[in-house]
């Protein structure tokens, strides 16, 4: 299978460019209208438009939707049973998350003006959260830590996760993750629920599934248009799109572990995208010949040898600086520097989710267990969102207590700008504290009418 070859220095590049990271919206616009339906179904239905969704597309026959609940003893089991290898890797893993996600807590804060006025910001968790963990194509037992370890640390109530389970069978090492993250406590439910109407259930809540605050988690289209629908009833953390990968390398990298990165996102699913930018020409040929070494080789070769067909490319660049700035131009989900000195270019960079620096840092490890969330911004969203993270499942509030020397300073303010506005009531309450009370007994027994004198 040979991969797409573009050439940066060409005239016709931009088009070329274009094409190849443009989306289909017709695609988009059945997606929305079918998953908007099933939205609108489940919220007037509740369970029973649930059940109905759960049994034809997952492929189960249960008769009520608790019977969809995962109990906590049953992800015990799951935990209990995996070898040591697999239990320590998912254990070092949590606790990897966990430790860089505990560094991302705010803090309240306040402080007093020179006039007594006290000024300050109360940060908090939410009281309540969804977590959507992907099931169809294949498990990801990572995003249940992904998800579930920064909404502990922030320190949510209650959680409620979703995960679909396609014939009735979860992975079991999603089970494990589960019980590793605490989903099954008192404060944590589990079902086995996916698609467009497990994002239903938990916006507006069934007779068995709890309506929450905010629902986070990556999904397919489906699930991406349904959060879509439902946010403003709930916040939701971003809209999640196909998986991306871009490296950027100077041609001195092991080929072989360029031609594995971009398979690592290829994989995932045909619509995922892996592109490599590089100012080496004969590098490009060696990472092809990689490419056609590996691929035949991979469980997954049908879903990866699409993805690089329709939406890969190899591209050649006049230098590392146009690199860059086309990777400015895609602002990917992942990004890889695999060059010499790969601080110098990561600090020419904008836009991207993650960024992986240096030949040994593959994004899988990212994906795993480095720490950092695996949630990303994809489909150029990372020019206005960032990796999710303890910060998602906190909400601040402003605090304000004004002395009564602020309330003269800052009430004449407040007045002035008011009457700019046309707002004259603003105005008269800003000045209410004004004056004295001699003055406010006066007032309440000549009331007068409010207008912009």
């Amino acid at each position: 299978m040979k991969m797409r070859r573009l050439d940066a220095r060409a005239a016709g590049f931009d088009a070329q460019f274009a094409a190849l990271v443009a989306t289909d919206t017709a695609v988009d616009r059945e997606v929305e209208r079918v998953a908007g339906a099933i939205v609108d179904d489940v919220k007037r239905r509740g369970d029973a438009a649930l059940l109905e969704y759960t049994n034809r597309f997952d492929r189960v026959n249960v008769s009520t939707v608790a019977a969809l609940e995962i109990g906590p003893a049953e992800m015990q089991s799951a935990l209990d049973a995996l070898g040591d290898e697999q239990r320590t890797a998912l254990e070092t893993a949590a606790h990897r998350i966990r430790a860089f996600h505990r560094r991302q807590l705010a803090t309240s804060w306040s402080y007093t003006d020179d006039d007594g006025t006290e000024l300050g910001q109360r940060v908090g968790p939410l009281q309540s959260v969804g977590l959507y963990v992907p099931g169809g194509l294949a498990a990801y037992p990572s995003s249940v830590l992904m998800n579930a370890l920064p909404a502990q640390v922030a320190g949510v109530d209650s959680i409620v996760m979703v995960v679909p389970a396609p014939g009735g069978a979860l992975n079991p090492l999603v089970l494990a993750a589960a019980a590793l993250a605490g989903v099954g406590t008192s404060k944590l439910r589990a079902f086995t629920i996916g698609g467009a109407q497990s994002v239903a259930a938990l916006a507006y809540g069934t007779e068995t599934i709890p309506g929450v605050d905010k629902i986070v988690g990556p999904g397919n289209a489906y699930v991406a248009a349904a959060k879509r629908r439902v946010f403003g009833t709930v916040g939701i953390d971003l809209i999640a799109g196909p998986s991306e990968i871009l490296v950027i390398c100077d041609g001195k990298t092991e080929p072989d572990w360029i031609a594995l990165d971009l398979f690592s996102q290829a994989e995932h699913d045909e619509s995922a995208q892996a592109i490599l930018l590089t100012d080496d020409a004969a590098f490009i040929d060696r990472v092809q010949t990689s490419i056609d070494h590996w691929l035949p080789l991979m469980p997954r070769r049908a879903i990866i040898e699409r993805s690089l067909q329709d939406r890969g490319a190899l591209i050649l660049t006049r230098d590392l600086q146009q690199a860059c700035d086309i990777a400015n131009r895609i602002a990917p989900e992942h990004l890889e520097i695999s060059t010499d000195d790969p601080e110098r270019w990561a600090e020419k960079i904008r836009h991207a989710g993650a960024i992986f620096l240096g030949r040994y840092t593959s994004e899988a490890i990212g994906d795993y267990c480095a720490g950092p969330n695996h949630v990303l911004p994809t489909a150029r969203s990372a020019r206005f969102s960032s990796a999710l993270g303890v910060y998602d499942f906190q909400k601040r509030t402003s605090l304000v207590r004004v002395s009564e020397a602020g309330a003269h300073t800052l009430g004449k303010i407040a007045a002035t700008l008011a009457r700019g506005e046309q707002l004259f009531a603003h105005a008269a309450s800003a000045e209410s504290r004004l004056v004295s009370e001699q003055t406010r007994e006066q007032a309440r027994e000549q009331p007068r009418t409010i207008d912009s004198a």
